[in-house]
């Protein structure tokens, strides 16, 4: 009987495994073996031309230039969304609704409504500068704010929703260790520094992993508000993906794609594992304890 019992987990896990393995892997798999693939046979041509391709390493600028600000930017905010909501007060919760409501709108709602509010001509953002004095800016057709603009909407749509693994986080916090730092005199950057941030370490892997992998392989805004412009300011590599594969019909040069963009998220991953991650004790260390 308790042989039978150890391999009932595994059953139950089994069905979400194939799945995993069905939508997830093997396309992974299948991606990378088409990027190394030209007329059905191996071949390093699609790579060759892919690096010959200024279109590429324009895509691949915008992709690194796009997320550098964004993915601080988003888990910076989130952080002092949670802490601002971690507090035990009447009507806290209407707050963390609020906060958390943009997410809840779908990409391409947050999309529409964000083109429409830059829209240069009859946007609300461009007639409030011009009620002001300020003058008239071309946001979505420029190409030196176009990008700025989409780091705007993803943050403002993604903050919320990052801001509840904060808050989980700081729930899990034991709030004595908060009322000796005040005992102790200790002022509130102190705190946060010394406390509050070591002690959510693994929340801040957790979202930054997932952050980097939301934010590498997005395109919808770009798609619908920018079609990659303007001056392809706005084509991120996922897009160029995109359009290679469904526009142009050309499913290795999308597939080596998208292969280059999973090795720079297994390398974003791995640096942000080897600057969050918890450091091990040493056996010196742990000896000296005792």
């Amino acid at each position: 009987m308790r042989t039978k019992s150890k391999f009932i987990p595994y059953l139950l896990l089994m069905p979400a495994f194939l799945l995993v393995c069905i939508f997830k892997v093997y396309p992974v798999l299948l991606s990378l073996v088409e990027g190394f693939t030209f007329n059905g046979h191996f071949s390093l041509k699609t790579y060759q031309s892919l690096f010959a391709d200024k279109s590429f390493w324009n895509s691949l600028w915008v992709t690194v230039k796009f997320n550098i600000v964004t993915i601080p930017l988003q888990i910076f905010i989130a952080f002092c969304l949670a802490l601002l909501v971690n507090v035990s007060v009447k009507g806290i919760g209407i707050f963390r609704t609020i906060y958390y409501l943009p997410f809840a709108i779908s990409t391409t709602v947050a999309a529409m409504l964000w083109g429409l509010m830059f829209n240069y001509n009859s946007g609300v953002i461009n007639s409030f500068l011009k009620m002001i004095g300020v003058g008239m800016q071309g946001f979505l057709i420029s190409e030196h704010q176009a990008l700025w603009c989409i780091v705007i909407l993803v943050s403002w749509r993604g903050c919320g929703y990052w801001m509840m693994f904060f808050l989980a986080g700081l729930k899990n916090i034991d709030p004595a260790l908060y009322e000796a730092a005040k005992v102790d005199g200790a002022s509130w950057f102190t705190v946060i520094t010394k406390i509050t941030i070591p002690l959510l370490k693994r929340v801040m892997l957790f979202v930054a992993v997932a952050n980097t992998t939301s934010n590498m392989l997005l395109f919808a805004p770009m798609q619908l508000i920018t079609n990659g412009g303007p001056k392809n300011s706005t084509n991120v590599l996922m897009y160029e993906a995109y359009k290679s594969a469904f526009r142009y019909a050309n499913r290795p040069r999308s597939s080596a794609i998208v292969s280059i963009l999973l090795v720079m998220i297994v390398l974003v991953a791995v640096f942000q594992f080897l600057f969050l991650g918890e450091e091990k004790e040493k056996p010196e260390k742990r000896r000296r304890a005792r």
